[in-house]
């Protein structure tokens, strides 16, 4: 047996016990062995690994917005006036960029961008970890999944060791995502483009890079050129026919079951699936194939819907029409930082005005609810805010 060899079977054995193995100086030497069988260098395992500790990336495993949030509070957050305008300011400033990508992958800009603001406000919430940090931690202690968190932590030394991302760039979320359009290391080695060509596929610090990528990601999700994502829809009284992404049927046949585009038009050809994000009674979408590749960007219909439903504002299109069937709307980043402004009138402590509903607000949100004979959910929501606003 190999050098090689041997250390393929010495990262096997140190990573096959799953959650029952053994504590996190183990693991790390296995995690060590493991990036040099799969060809990182001795300098980047060193300087990635070497006196690494864990950091609390696990406490985050099931607090993904898109997945806990509802839909119409997600939504509110992510798609309000202060995206939509600086959204149409990157479209211009970035326009040569955005162009050159639109040539090279036939993604229109207005999708690029949105995802850009989804994804980190334009840059500005790239991710405070060190990624290859977040990923040896999920490794080592991650109730599931890490394998998977394996092979993403071996592409990030990987991305390390051809130097595209400097060590101290290598930022971002609790899962590793990173960059200004947060891919994974492993998207990054397969779908990542240098569209400034400077020799290096810099998503961290470069917006052009990361738009690029971006849309050379659509592209091989399946995006089409000029297929639009999708439209807001009306449907009939006690419709209880099909819908769901997974069920795409021609327009023909929504035409049949009485469904017609929210304008009143026709809803045209092709084939499309019926979304229904909260149920029969909320904003209903005919979707295309054209959303699924938006969608396999992170998989949450509420994701894929708020980057197109800010895309079409891009555009200077309408936002959703329909109101979402709750009386406590969703807030904006501007009415959230009202309510943590006004929190902090009322003498809790949330920090510094925001928008970002973390655990202070929360926890404040709740104690004033329950003084105010609101049910104390720690939700941002209209009720809570009006209460404040003393209405």
């Amino acid at each position: 047996m190999n050098r090689n060899q041997i250390l393929v079977a010495l990262a096997a054995l140190s990573l096959s016990a799953g959650p029952a193995r053994a504590d996190w100086s183990s693991c790390l030497a296995g995690l060590r062995h493991g990036a040099a069988a799969a060809g990182v260098s001795q300098e980047t395992i060193a300087r990635a690994l070497g006196s690494l500790e864990p950091n609390d990336a696990v406490s985050f495993m099931d607090k993904q917005p898109e997945f806990s949030t509802p839909v119409w509070d997600y939504i509110a957050g992510l798609v309000d006036e202060e995206r939509v305008a600086e959204g149409r300011a990157l479209l211009h400033k970035h326009a040569a960029a955005l162009q050159s990508a639109e040539s090279r992958f036939g993604v229109e800009p207005a999708t690029v961008v949105a995802v850009w603001g989804v994804e980190s406000d334009f840059g500005k919430s790239l991710g405070k970890r060190p990624v290859v940090q977040s990923l040896a931690t999920l490794v080592c202690e991650a109730p599931r999944r890490n394998d998977y968190f394996r092979r993403e932590l071996m592409a990030a030394l990987k991305i390390l060791d051809q130097g595209d991302i400097a060590p101290e760039e290598f930022m971002g979320s609790w899962a590793g995502a990173f960059g200004h359009t947060q891919f994974m290391p492993s998207t990054f080695l397969s779908t990542a483009v240098d569209l400034n060509g400077d020799g290096r596929r810099n998503i961290a610090s470069d917006p052009a890079d990361a738009l690029g990528s971006t849309a050379n990601f659509l592209r091989k999700a399946g995006w089409t050129h000029g297929l639009g994502w999708g439209f807001e829809v009306r449907l009939p009284e006690s419709y209880s026919g099909p819908h769901g992404r997974g069920t795409r049927l021609p327009m023909s046949a929504w035409a049949a079951h009485g469904i017609t585009r929210f304008d009143g038009s026709s809803l045209g050809d092709g084939r499309a699936a019926l979304l229904l994000p909260a149920g029969r009674h909320g904003p209903a979408f005919l979707v295309t194939r054209n959303f699924d590749a938006v969608y396999g960007y992170n998989a949450a219909e509420s994701y894929a819907l708020a980057i197109c439903v800010l895309s079409d504002q891009l555009r200077g299109r309408p936002g959703i029409q329909t109101p979402w069937p709750t009386d406590d709307p969703g807030l904006s980043r501007v009415e959230r930082r009202e309510l943590q402004t006004l929190l902090n009138q009322r003498g809790y402590d949330v920090g510094d005005p925001d928008g970002v509903i973390g655990t202070k607000t929360r926890e404040a949100i709740a104690d004033f609810e329950g003084k105010a004979g609101l049910r104390p959910d720690g939700r941002a929501g209209l009720k809570v805010l009006n209460a404040l606003r003393g209405h």
